[in-house]
């Protein structure tokens, strides 16, 4: 059981607003109603993040810049600004794009499979960020990796894949399947994550998706994972700050 297990509250940003997202169909996604705070304004959602649930780190999904090149810039200043380490995913393709990112220490990057371009963009990444700055989000679709350019991978195994992701110099990985995004179904990454945590248990590894009561967030405690993404069950009250609050006890 990792000590320092962390729940990181997730804000997918799409048009500028915090969206709510199911099953990785991007196009559906609507902006978030939350009990949080009403709008969907992603500054105001981090900011009762902090102060509603008491907690330190919130993902940044920038979907604007994954999928159009159109980075919320003045965002990732914004909410580094609200005393937050923020985890964000800009749609890095290789090492040119950690050109105008911002170099604070609470910055943590993002190399979605989705968007990186080959082992060896990620290799040129590491070289700039090192391993404790950045984080690989190995996206799935119903257990199989979606990857920008399966060639350069050699394979399509979700196992081999993060091997291959360690075995260059990654230290720190996220295990999320897009499909069950928002649909409260878990994760479906239990077996994944064993066989990755047994070969390599000093990796610190993050699950999320489908992520829908804390019964959820107790079991990806209890297998060992870093850290639980939570995106729905936090906007509509499924879980909340006692909820939060237990797992600190």
């Amino acid at each position: 059981m990792a000590s320092d297990f962390q729940l990181v509250p997730v804000l997918d940003v799409l048009n500028g607003r915090a969206v709510l997202a199911v099953g990785g169909e991007r196009s559906r996604y609507r902006p978030v109603r939350s009990i949080l705070h009403a709008g969907c304004d992603p500054r105001n959602l981090a900011q009762a993040f902090r102060d509603e649930l008491n907690v330190s780190t919130v993902y940044v999904a920038d979907l604007d810049s994954i999928t159009r090149r159109e980075r919320n810039g003045s965002l990732y200043d914004d909410l580094l600004s609200f005393d937050l380490d923020v985890w964000i995913d800009p749609g890095l393709r290789d090492a040119n794009d950690l050109r105008g990112l911002p170099t604070s220490e609470r910055l943590h990057l993002i190399a979605g499979m989705e968007s990186l371009a080959s082992p060896r963009a990620l290799t040129q990444i590491l070289d700039q960020t090192g391993p404790d700055r950045l984080i690989v989000s190995l996206d799935l679709r119903q257990g199989r990796p979606i990857l920008a350019n399966p060639e350069a991978w050699e394979c399509d195994d979700a196992a081999a894949i993060a091997s291959r992701i360690i075995a260059i110099g990654g230290r720190r990985l996220i295990l999320l399947d897009l499909a069950r995004v928002g649909r409260g179904s878990g994760t479906g990454t239990n077996t994944l994550f064993a066989e990755i945590h047994a070969a390599h248990p000093d990796i610190e590894v993050a699950v999320g998706g489908g992520v829908a009561s804390m019964a959820d967030v107790l079991q990806s405690r209890e297998i060992g994972a870093a850290a639980v993404l939570v995106g729905s069950a936090l906007h509509d009250g499924r879980i909340g700050r006692q909820e939060v609050r237990l797992l600190r006890a």
